[in-house]
């Protein structure tokens, strides 16, 4: 019977993991046998995570992280989980592996996937001029033609933000109309680097070791041609990974999961949720790092009010309002 189990290994989950094993939690992080590190493992140079004035690679991050979790006592299993129950005051855990897992309280950080087009070369040229995320790479493309594919608030947002650095944005669209708000599109319209492909879908990304280009297709007439770039960045949406908690928690219109007000507390007592499960607007590093902080002094008080674990640490100071409203948390378990 464990204190706390936390699943997932981005920024959230091992922020999470640090601040628990610290408080004496002991605490068990299912980081998946696949996709250890989240999302940061398919970027190159993170440049934006504050105290790394000359960058880091994103999976060298990410195992800092994930040492300095490790360091303070947090058991790190690479399985992943194929089924959770937190309908009683026991979380319940069932691995790919068949072993099950026990916990008071449970904290979920599994973060949420770009959505991808579906073609191969989007693996392939990853890191290598394909890209989902303009303010982790737009520095990257400095006076180079680019394109953006979708037509969403995320892709003007995107594509008016990547106008910063390069020389052209096109913005790669299927139908010609936008989804994005007025005002969105309006700031795209206005930006004389940027220019619209209607009617239009990618079929292939091309280049070898990097991207040099894309293979279009109209979706009016069939026509194809190819258009050169030195990068794409696909913004078609996001998707909360949620599919372990649906018809179990609370989530929102957005698709992510609920939670009261600033904090973790979701809508099931003793569960925690944190980072971009919880997030459908910002989405960065840092963010759901300290969105990982939250969660874990949620769960120590919940825990503390429930007998099974001690005083906060010395050194965290007390949230105001959280120890009484974890104490009725903890009574209506």
């Amino acid at each position: 019977m464990r204190q706390v189990i936390i699943v997932g290994s981005g920024p959230a989950g091992f922020t999470a993991a640090i601040y628990a094993a610290r408080a004496n939690l002991e605490p068990l992080v299912v980081a998946s046998s696949v996709e250890v590190g989240g999302e940061l493992m398919n970027t190159t140079d993170v440049e934006n995570f504050p105290g790394f004035p000359e960058g880091i690679q994103g999976p060298e991050l990410m195992q800092k992280m994930q040492d300095q979790a490790e360091r303070f006592g947090a058991e790190i299993l690479y399985d992943d989980v194929v089924e959770l129950d937190v309908t009683g005051p026991v979380k319940r855990v069932k691995l790919g592996s068949g072993a099950e897992y026990e916990a008071s309280s449970l904290i979920y950080a599994t973060g949420s996937a770009y959505r991808k087009i579906g073609l191969e070369g989007e693996e392939r040229l990853s890191g290598r001029g394909v890209s989902w995320c303009a303010t982790c790479d737009g520095f990257f493309f400095r006076d180079r033609v680019i394109a953006v594919v979708g037509g969403g608030d995320s892709a003007m947002e995107e594509a008016t933000f990547l106008t910063r650095f390069a020389s052209k944005v096109y913005v790669i669209h299927r139908k010609d109309t936008l989804r994005a708000s007025k005002i969105m599109q309006e700031r795209a319209f206005a930006n004389e680097k940027i220019e619209f492909v209607w009617n239009t879908e990618v079929i292939d990304i091309l280049g070898e070791e990097a991207v040099n280009g894309v293979a279009l297709r109209s979706t009016v007439d069939g026509s194809t041609r190819e258009l050169a770039l030195d990068g794409l960045f696909v913004a078609i949406g996001n998707d909360p990974r949620t599919h372990l908690v649906h018809g179990s928690l609370d989530l929102t219109p957005e698709g992510t999961i609920w939670v009261d007000g600033r904090s973790s507390r979701t809508s099931v007592h003793g569960v925690f949720a944190a980072g971009d499960v919880i997030d459908p607007t910002y989405r960065q590093a840092v963010t759901a790092a300290g969105s990982g902080t939250v969660a874990a002094l949620d769960a120590e008080h919940f825990l503390a009010a429930l007998g099974e674990a001690g005083a906060p640490a010395a050194d965290v100071d007390q949230i105001d309002g959280l120890p009484e409203a974890d104490a009725d948390d903890a009574a209506a378990a």
